[in-house]
């Protein structure tokens, strides 16, 4: 078994698709109009299934905002240099919620940035992170 995908409602599509592409350096994968329906999906990433994990934008029609509740946490990105990745997020206008730094009891370099919607993606410093698959 492996995760193929996470899914993350949106209020405003091509807003979220422009943060996870500009900001996050993911990849627009491929979209699904099903206006009948009434939503649309996104699947972004660092690179597609099955050798990656991807995430599923997807927006219902007329709904442009969603209670965040208590019960999600994060998003984690991978990323060589935390304190670089803070600023290429917020010099592409991502919002910095949590400096680049260690985490409280452990040395691990750890960031979080939030989307548009309010989701919030950590950034984990990792020097043998891939090149290309994540910033």
């Amino acid at each position: 078994m492996r995760i193929l995908h996470t899914m993350l409602r949106v209020g405003d599509l091509q807003r979220s698709i422009d943060f996870y592409t500009k900001v996050l350096g993911m990849k627009l994968l491929r979209t699904s109009d099903n206006p009948e329906y009434k939503y649309t999906l996104a699947f972004l990433g660092y690179g597609s299934n099955p050798e990656h994990a991807e995430l599923e934008l997807t927006y219902n029609h007329g709904v442009d905002k969603y209670d965040m509740g208590t019960a999600y946490g994060h998003i984690a990105v991978s990323v060589d240099d935390a304190y670089k990745a803070c600023d290429a997020a917020r010099n592409s206008g991502g919002n910095v919620t949590r400096e680049a730094g260690p985490v409280k009891g452990g040395t691990t370099v750890i960031a979080f940035i939030t989307d548009p919607d309010g989701y919030k993606i950590e950034f984990i410093e990792r020097k043998d992170s891939e090149p290309g698959k994540g910033l």
